[in-house]
């Protein structure tokens, strides 16, 4: 680090935290590395907290002559968001809102996700028009700042058209709000010769036909390549035009704090159709047909209409698309006959052309909702196809639609002349804006060459030809900043560079990007994609299952996990730097290992399934080998279960005596300090106390003879955990579960030597797999036996515990508790549910089993007011993490707590005790399992039938 640096790093430490500064090994990687396919290494990241935190590093960077470059999320796949200086986060930071209150308008930091603005804009018939297919994943920065729009909102409704004002921090740390009179006002006063320049810059356009006449011409479809130029033709007033010169320009001249943009009406009846085509020209000629169809009004009857060629479809096993063309087609109106009349326009429109199945439109939301999970998964599902090792890299052009025919055919041939014989077209047809995958290896000069010989005539065909756009949506970025100079003409780039000069004096500000002096920075500093585990080669660290990441933003995300140990192999195969590599073996141990919950969210918004919590599994099994302590000692754990619950509620006995005679405050208090300083589990006032199944019990239940019979087996959880003693309920949950399926005419059996059996979790969680497995067999012979040879169901009261029971025994019926109350209990039992609101918690396990709307529609029988919280995915509990690593715990539920007592919940539900303990520590209200709420709601009904 240069001495600036140090200076930089010692005046910023006086406002920032530290732990929100990194200029270690590993989060200077995992946070420097994007979804692109470039690779820079900051010198420092921050995580930044609000405005005038950002003004004062920008003014302390403005001293340091140090540059500085802005990074939300999504939408930056050319190297749009790489610094090896000074790297700038604002995600987890900026994510507050405000709706107007005639919900035309949204106020959006840059932090917040476009899934999470069309949540909160639905409940009023509205939603975010800018539709990148990352939508997801992608935050509001990235998409206003790369100008990323989508398959919905063309050129009419992308973010310059919607954005009506912006919050902004300049390079020299000054805040203007262009959406408020006093500080346009006081900007006028302290920046008056930039005004004037605006001014100058507008004037300049408007009175040059020629260039007015380019612009207009180069926007009329998609365009991204270089500053906006567009609102100094668009605009008079100097503020609007400085918005506006936001949208597109990749944080090169100044930081987005904040976004205001009219919200779009959300069609409440809409269809899709997937139409396959035998050729891709006759596709494209469907495609022209399409956009022409009008209503009455002069609406556009066709809001989206997406190709896919054969290769794309193949690489999402679509069973029609072999050797085919797909368009992917949607229209929308306000009621249903309109929307009928529409299809019928589309229909007629398409008559002319042959498609290979015939035109099916569905309205069904279920149904039409995988064919654009389809489309938004092209990416990462094409990359997935990629030989293991290689880039998977994405660039997006668009050609006017006169144009589209013959341009998207000779594109596609100029793909297999360069040898890409595996590349894929794909993209908003209806707009001319297409995508192409290419999957490139740079690991040899040859190749390297190869990748610049074709990106030259790509810019032939598309410049030279047919004067379309080299980048048509998601940013100039590295790639293609050696370009805008040939796409734009002289004229027009020097009008850009007197914009970035105008904002950007000492250019300071995202340097390399858009604007690159060096002619071939396009085919450098490659980032390498070693192979490193099985689980994760395909991964493309596209960033998509970071949403699902429940340490995103604390410690590593799931991506970046992948790409710190691809850099721990590179580094281990190379051995280039032996010190480097010990250093970041080292520092991956708590982020990247300890706190992972390997709770395997993260594969559910994976295009290709991966799931990170295996390759966590698998580095905790590296490191405990076969004949090591802690695997000694897990066998023992293994062979003498009975023995470890008997001292496990010798523990909780002890707590909870230990609670009674010190109380609540002195107890956690001293067990704070304990986990401190020793690491001794974390106890709170949530811990339940201890409980065995007593043998009267077991009795009662075998007693009770119903023609109905079910295998029950309690978790071991529940074997040895009874409730606390602020739980609302006093009656342990296997008592409670028993006495539900009594009133429903259930007969309950259990399992011979329960308190031997385990579903192996706890040993596969941490990374002993084959001592996993054993405890699985056991309990599969017990529940083998016990149902008969698989005659009656067999229920387990512990979600986690199922999903593994699931996975590893195939031969009986196995149901939590939810979906077998909703499966066989619910036609058993009259439900009368309460008026008071509850909140309910899905677990992981209930989420990848597919049973959250089970879930979803079992509390709704129960309770009037159900809410599920927004922005609540695991808990972070993982079993023991709660216990060992409770600031993960935490973190994860950060959210909950205020929404609870927004709705006045008083007690929610769920049905995993690890995770009701942290939902009851970090909630206010106790959590419990639905058992209790449905046995409470429920009454038998008169004639049961079986």
């Amino acid at each position: 680090m240069k001495e600036r640096e140090i200076l930089f790093l010692k005046e910023i430490s006086k406002f920032i935290p530290r732990d929100r500064i990194y200029t270690d090994e590993l989060r200077r990687l995992a946070w420097g590395t994007d979804a692109g396919f470039y690779r820079l290494v900051p010198k420092i990241v921050i995580r930044s907290k609000g405005e005038q935190e950002v003004s004062e590093l920008l003014q302390t960077a403005d001293r340091h002559q140090l540059p500085v470059t802005f990074r939300a999320a999504g939408t930056s796949l050319s190297g749009q968001a790489i610094s090896d200086s000074i790297l700038i986060i604002a995600g987890k930071h900026w994510e507050n809102y405000s709706i107007s209150a005639d919900h035309q308008s949204i106020s959006l930091q840059p932090g917040i996700i476009g899934q999470r603005i069309n949540e909160v804009l639905a409940p009023f018939g509205r939603k975010f028009a800018p539709d990148p297919a990352s939508i997801k994943s992608a935050m509001l920065g990235g998409i206003v700042m790369n100008n990323a729009s989508g398959m919905n909102c063309g050129t009419h409704a992308n973010s310059d058209k919607v954005l009506l004002s912006a919050r902004i921090i300049l390079a020299d740390g000054t805040i203007l709000d262009t959406g408020n009179p006093d500080s346009r006002n006081a900007f006028e006063q302290s920046h008056p010769e930039f005004i004037r320049q605006i001014v100058r810059l507008r004037d300049r356009v408007k009175h040059d036909e020629q260039l007015s006449s380019r612009i207009r011409y180069k926007y009329s479809i998609k365009n991204v390549t270089g500053l906006n130029l567009l609102p100094l033709l668009t605009f008079d007033d100097p503020f609007d035009i400085i918005t506006h010169l936001m949208v597109g320009s990749e944080g090169t001249l100044a930081f987005l704090a904040e976004a205001t943009m009219q919200t779009e009406y959300d069609y409440p009846h809409k269809a899709s159709a997937m139409l396959y085509f035998e050729d891709i020209k006759e596709a494209c000629r469907a495609v022209v047909a399409l956009k022409g169809i009008t209503s009455p009004t002069g609406e556009r009857i066709v809001k989206g209409a997406e190709l896919l060629d054969w290769k794309s479809l193949a690489s999402v096993n679509d069973p029609t698309g072999e050797g085919l063309t797909a368009v992917l087609t949607e229209t929308k109106a306000c009621t249903s006959e309109e929307l009928n009349e529409r299809i019928a326009a589309i229909k007629e429109a398409l008559a002319p052309f042959r498609t290979f199945t015939p035109i099916y439109f569905t309205d069904n939301p279920e149904e039409y909702s995988k064919y654009w999970a389809i489309r938004s998964g092209i990416f990462p599902s094409v990359g997935g196809t990629r030989p293991l090792g290689t880039t998977s890299l994405i660039e997006d052009v668009a050609f006017h639609i006169e144009d589209l025919p013959e341009a998207t055919a000779e594109l596609q041939q100029l793909l297999a002349k360069h040898g890409y014989e595996d590349a894929c077209i794909y993209g908003h047809a209806l707009e001319g804006n297409y995508h192409f995958i290419i999957n490139q290896s740079f690991h040899t000069e040859k190749e390297v060459n190869r990748y610049e010989d074709l990106m030259n005539d790509v810019i032939t065909l598309v410049v030279d030809k047919y004067d379309g756009s080299l980048k048509a949506e998601h940013g100039t970025g590295r790639n293609m900043a050696p370009f805008v100079r040939y796409e734009w003409g002289n004229d027009a780039y020097d009008l850009m560079k007197s914009v970035k000069q105008l904002f950007d004096p000492k250019g300071l500000l995202n340097p390399g990007v858009i604007f690159n002096d060096d002619p071939k920075c396009h085919i450098k500093n490659f980032k390498p994609l070693p192979l490193t585990n099985p689980h994760v080669d395909k991964c493309i660290e596209c960033g998509f299952c970071e949403v699902n990441c429940l340490t995103c933003g604390f410690t590593l995300s799931s991506r970046q996990r992948i790409v710190l140990q691809r850099e721990i192999t590179r580094l281990t195969q190379s051995q280039e730097d032996p010190v480097r590599l010990k250093t970041l073996q080292r520092q991956y141990l708590y982020p990247g290992n300890s706190t992972c919950a390997g709770d395997g969210l993260c594969s559910m918004s994976c295009p290709m399934s991966i799931n990170v919590g295996d390759l966590t599994h698998d580095l905790r099994q590296a490191a405990i080998p076969v004949g090591s302590l802690s695997y000694s000692v897990g066998n023992w754990t293994a062979s003498h279960f009975r023995g470890v619950k008997k001292g496990m509620r010798s523990v909780l006995t002890l707590a909870d005596a230990a609670h009674t005679v010190l109380g609540t405050t002195v107890m956690s208090s001293l067990t704070q300090r304990m986990h401190q300083l020793v690491k001794v589990p974390l106890w709170t006032p949530s811990m339940p106390k201890a409980y065995q199944i007593k043998e009267n019990v077991k009795r009662d239940a075998a007693n009770h003879t119903e023609a109905c019979k079910v295998v029950y087996f309690p978790s071991c959880i529940n074997q040895s955990m009874g409730v606390s003693a602020q739980s609302p309920v006093k009656q342990p949950l296997v008592e409670k579960s028993i006495q539900l399926l009594q009133k429903a005419g259930y007969e309950v059996i259990f399992p011979k030597e329960m308190d031997k059996l385990c579903c192996g979790t706890i040993w596969e969680s941490k990374g002993m797999p084959d001592i996993a497995d054993r405890k699985a067999s056991e309990l599969e012979e017990a529940l083998w036996e016990a149902s008969q040879q698989g005659l009656y169901p067999v229920l387990c009261d512990q979600s986690p515990c199922l999903y593994r029971m699931r996975n590893t025994i195939h031969k009986m019926h196995l149901f939590e508790p939810v979906e077998f109350i909703y499966t066989f209990l619910r036609d058993q039992l009259e439900f009368i549910p309460t008026e008071q609101p509850i909140a309910i918690h899905i677990t992981c396990s209930m989420r990848k089993m597919g049973l959250d709307k089970t879930f979803i529609s079992l509390a709704r029988l129960c309770a009037n007011q159900v809410l599920v919280p927004e922005e609540v995915g695991c808990c972070g509990f993982a079993g023991d993490k709660g216990f060992t690593q409770p600031e993960v715990n935490a973190y994860a539920l950060r959210k909950l707590k205020p929404q609870l007592e927004q709705h006045d919940i008083r007690v929610g539900y769920s049905n995993s005790r690890t995770c009701e303990i942290g939902l009851t520590t970090h909630s206010g209200i106790s959590y419990i399992s639905l058992v209790y709420l449905v046995d409470q709601c429920t009454r038998p009904k008169k004639n049961l039938t079986h």
